[in-house]
This record gives C-alpha cells, sequence and structure tokens, in this order.
C-alpha cells in the first residue's frame, strides 16, 4: 500500500507531491459496487472517498466524521475539500479560522489523504469526474443550497447512488462552541486582560473594561463568602449582633457581584454625558475611586474574617 500523504490542490489542478506514486485513476464511467468494495479481499485500488465542510475551529466531531469516511470502505484514500473565505462568507456567515488556517488544520488530521481548497459549495457530476471520486461521505441531513443550485447540496450524489452515510456527533459543534464563548463573553474577556490583553486589542470601550474588572472582583469577594459559610457549616444569623452585622455586609458583597454590571449600566446611562464631555478627568478619576473602594471592602472582610477567627477559633481560619 503506498505512503499516505497530506497533498493540497486546488479544486481545478491536479497535484502529487514530489516522488509519490499517484493512485492508480478510477475511469470516469466506473460504477461501483458496494457489496465487492467491502469485501475485504477486493483490493485493486483504494476507493476514493471524497468528504466536504467548512472545518472552522475544528474538533472532535470534525475528526469522528473524517475517520468514518476513512473507514466506510477496507481501503480509502480520502479527499477531504474546504471551501474558501469568499464563497462561505457569502452563504454561511464569517468564521473564525481563515481558508488558509482551516486548510492547514486539516492537512495534520490522521484521517485525511489529500485536500482540496476552495472546494465547490455544491457537488456536481463533472466535480466527480473531474476528481475520479467514488463517493461522497457525509451524514444524512438534507443540507439547503443556499447557493439557489439545488434543493440540497448532496442531492445529486445521492440520485447516482454514490453517497455513503456518516454520523453526526452530538453535543459538538463550531455553533456550540461559538456561542460557549458568547455566553461566557465577560469571563474571557477577563482572562485575555489578565493575560496582558489591552482593552484596545479586545475591542472594547473604557468603561467596559471598568465593569469586567469590577465584576471579577466582586466574585472573588464573593466566592471567599461561600467558602466561609461551608466551613462553618451554619448561616450567619446564629452570631452575636455585632458580627450579625458584618455578615449582612458580606451579604451586600455577594448581591452586589451579582448584579455589579446593571448597576454600572445605570451609572453610565445616568451620567454618560458627562464622562463624555470630562473623558480624560474621569478616566484619571476612575481608576483612583475604583482602586480605593476595593481596598475598602477587602479590608472589611478581612476585619471580619479576623473578628470571626477570635472569636469561634481556628477552625474558622480561612484555609489557604
Amino acid at each position: 500500500r503506498r505512503a499516505r500523504a497530506a497533498m493540497t490542490r486546488p479544486s481545478r489542478r491536479r497535484s502529487t507531491a514530489e516522488g509519490e506514486e499517484k493512485p492508480p485513476a478510477a475511469p470516469a464511467t466506473l460504477q461501483v459496487s458496494f457489496e465487492r468494495i467491502r469485501d475485504p479481499h477486493h483490493a485493486e485500488r483504494a476507493v476514493r472517498v471524497y468528504a466536504d465542510g467548512i472545518f472552522d475551529l475544528f474538533h472532535f466531531g470534525h475528526s469522528r466524521a473524517l475517520e468514518q469516511a476513512k473507514k466506510v470502505f477496507p481501503n480509502v484514500h480520502l479527499i477531504v475539500g474546504c471551501c474558501s473565505d469568499k464563497i462561505t462568507h457569502k452563504f454561511k456567515g464569517k468564521t473564525v479560522l481563515s481558508d488558509k488556517e482551516r486548510y492547514e488544520t486539516l492537512r495534520h488530521c490522521r484521517w485525511v489523504d489529500e485536500i482540496i481548497t476552495d472546494a465547490p459549495w455544491v457537488v456536481t457530476k463533472e466535480f466527480l469526474d473531474e476528481h475520479e471520486i467514488d463517493f461522497v461521505a457525509h451524514d444524512a441531513l438534507p443540507y439547503a443550497d443556499a447557493s439557489g443550485q439545488a434543493d440540497d447540496v448532496y442531492g445529486m450524489v445521492k440520485k447516482l447512488d454514490r453517497f455513503v452515510e456518516t454520523k453526526r456527533t452530538d453535543g459538538i459543534s463550531t455553533s456550540d462552541l461559538i456561542l460557549r464563548i458568547i455566553r461566557n463573553y465577560n469571563e474571557y474577556v477577563m482572562r485575555n486582560l489578565a493575560r496582558g490583553y489591552t482593552r484596545k486589542d479586545l475591542g472594547i470601550s473604557y468603561v467596559k473594561e471598568k465593569r469586567v474588572r469590577a465584576a471579577s472582583q466582586f466574585r472573588r469577594l464573593s466566592q471567599k463568602v461561600r467558602e466561609q459559610q461551608e466551613r462553618m457549616g451554619k448561616n450567619f444569623a446564629f452570631l452575636p449582633k455585632g458580627l450579625r452585622r458584618n455578615s449582612q455586609f458580606l451579604q451586600f458583597i455577594k448581591h452586589f457581584s451579582d448584579h455589579v454590571e446593571d448597576l454600572m449600566d445605570k451609572f453610565v446611562a445616568e451620567f454618560g454625558h458627562e464622562m463624555q464631555k470630562n473623558a480624560g478627568s474621569f478616566h484619571r478619576n476612575a481608576d483612583r475611586i475604583m482602586t480605593g473602594f476595593f481596598r475598602d471592602v477587602e479590608e472589611r472582610y478581612h476585619n471580619w474574617e479576623k473578628r470571626l477567627t477570635s472569636r469561634f477559633g481556628k477552625r474558622f481560619s480561612p484555609r489557604i
């Protein structure tokens, strides 16, 4: 069996790696029997199977689909087509990775033998003949053709009885991954700010940066409160009045951390006009105010923690 290679070629140009033996060509009129190909003794040549897609944010669902296509017959030469940015953005929408990045990702997938770049949106009989493709592998769901060329992108292939079905992997898709990021947008913004990215790198305003940082700091304080409550194993209500007042302060921290963005939205709505008029002064003072505010909050929390430890013993002291 010839050495496996990951080749890249445009949709209308054949190329092979230097010194590599070209796979035996199949006559354009060849009608391959499913039963004959699945026979392990049939090894006259590799069956040329084609699988296409966008492959944005390549994940294990993509890899499993390509693995199925590679293993659909005993001896398969898997050709993978990947659509360009131009056609994808036109018919499906913006991608996270560029077409060159998506091509490069596919080159490193173990199941891929050959890559066709700038693959067509709809597979045609002429395309199959040009690339000597025996079968097209994809899941069996009908895919509406946004380009208007057909009702189903794979309709023609199915009519020719040259379609083999693969199964989708539930629970993972590029859209799901993007949704996870959108759902936890502020956490990922804070993650990148903490790693040295600037608000300009992230495309966010000065006020948005402060909102995210404030919410993050209050969440950390709130987490400390929850951990302290778990160590006690009881509600703060059993505490003496002096400490109970401080427990109300801790509840304020938790409430504020849950609603800090709403409160800051109201603040911006009320004072946004003045902030724009005096942007330079506001930015200088805002940093000073925020720093002082959090220093005061954390100081009050640590004072409460120290009083609690001295009153009820080491078993309530923070565990570091």
